[in-house]
């Protein structure tokens, strides 16, 4: 039976139902297809918790955190309940003098901290040097934002995957196993699924997938002071951020997976990985345990070189390669990608995230 709307999405995580709600919001029609359920265990945007931070080497890309948090506020006013729990965050290692001075140019708040003080301050975390604050930052609670975005759209139809897609220049029909869904426009937001999807309608959109691993720290002793979030800049990318509504504390080490095939997703803990996290919590969190109380993984959708990808090709919208730290900036790209699909000129700062960059796009 086919399905018709003004516009398709496809994949319900967070660029998809972001994407969504805005087009909702603007009183579309719209009709978001699933290949799982929202949050499923394959999917990129699972999960408890991630970061917001204004912290970038790059002042441009300090700016457009600072931007995100707007959208990120009229999500909370619409879902009536807090999804960003403002948290210190200490950035240090190598790199710190860079992200300090792209937070200068930008205008964002930051104080540097001498080791003695960063110590003093912060004795659950012990880096050995000085330390940036950043007393802008919060700790998504992601799955609940996930919850928020998908209240926001009537039409989510889950156990629904996108098995090919035609722009014949009027219209676009994604197909799938319960028929057609014909749209003025079709968002694609799949994932590390979406050059597969996108490449029998001739669109290249490069991928590459890696498999990544968090991991969840238990106190060692009774629950002390509140946690930071902790980045380390510089050799390694060491993350961390407490839990809402939990002692727990995750970790993790940006970009240190394997490569992955989305459809044969290993999800179980990886041994390599589970050591390089320990040996990382024992360095700079003493006051936990000595091990790692559980273990998650979670796959990465990694564009070539890190930025996202933001276009519109035909009639149809990509929104892909998050890679790792698109989560904080989700509301503002899902608006983004609702300008592409409904024909208005998109943002200027969207045009660093085109497929022409890449050398990809339409062949």
């Amino acid at each position: 039976m086919e399905t018709r709307c003004d516009v398709v999405v496809v994949g319900a995580g967070l660029l998809g139902l972001a994407a969504a709600r805005a087009l909702a919001r603007r009183g579309r029609e719209v009709t978001v297809l699933e290949q799982a359920e929202v949050g499923h265990e394959g999917c990129g945007s699972k999960g408890s918790c991630r970061i917001f931070r204004l912290g970038y080497g790059d002042a441009w890309w300090v700016g457009l955190a600072m931007r995100a948090r707007g959208p990120w506020a009229e999500l909370e006013d619409e879902c009536g309940r807090p999804l960003l729990q403002r948290t210190p965050h200490l950035t240090f290692g190598p790199e710190l003098e860079a992200v300090r001075q792209a937070m200068d140019r930008a205008g964002a708040p930051h104080e540097l901290l001498p080791a003695a003080e960063a110590a003093a301050g912060f004795p659950e975390v012990s880096i050995g040097g000085p330390a940036l604050l950043e007393p802008g930052s919060c700790v998504i609670s992601a799955d609940a934002a996930l919850r928020a975005l998908a209240a926001a759209v009537p039409d989510i139809r889950a156990g629904t995957a996108a098995t090919g897609i035609e722009d014949d220049g009027r219209r676009v029909t994604v197909r799938t196993a319960s028929g057609p869904v014909t749209a003025r426009a079709a968002v694609v937001c799949a994932g590390p699924w979406t050059g597969g999807l996108l490449a029998a309608a001739g669109i290249a959109v490069p991928s590459a997938p890696t498999m990544e691993q968090v991991g969840y720290l238990a106190p060692a002793a009774e629950p002390g002071p509140a946690m930071p979030i902790v980045i380390c800049h510089g050799d390694h990318e060491l993350y961390g951020l407490p839990v809402p509504g939990s002692p727990l504390y995750k970790i993790g080490l940006h970009h240190s997976g394997p490569p992955a095939d989305p459809d044969r997703q290993e999800q179980g803990p990886d041994p390599g990985l589970t050591e390089q996290l320990s040996g990382l919590a024992r360095r700079y969190l003493p006051g936990f345990g000595p091990g790692l109380a559980q273990t998650e993984r979670c796959v990465y959708d990694n564009s070539p070189d890190e930025d996202f990808i933001v276009d519109r090709v035909g009639r149809v919208v990509i929104g892909s390669g998050t890679s790792g730290h698109g989560f904080k900036f989700g509301p503002l790209l899902g608006e983004w990608l609702a300008d592409l699909a409904t024909g208005r000129d998109p943002d200027p700062l969207a045009r660093r995230f085109s497929l022409g960059r890449l050398g990809a796009g339409a062949h």
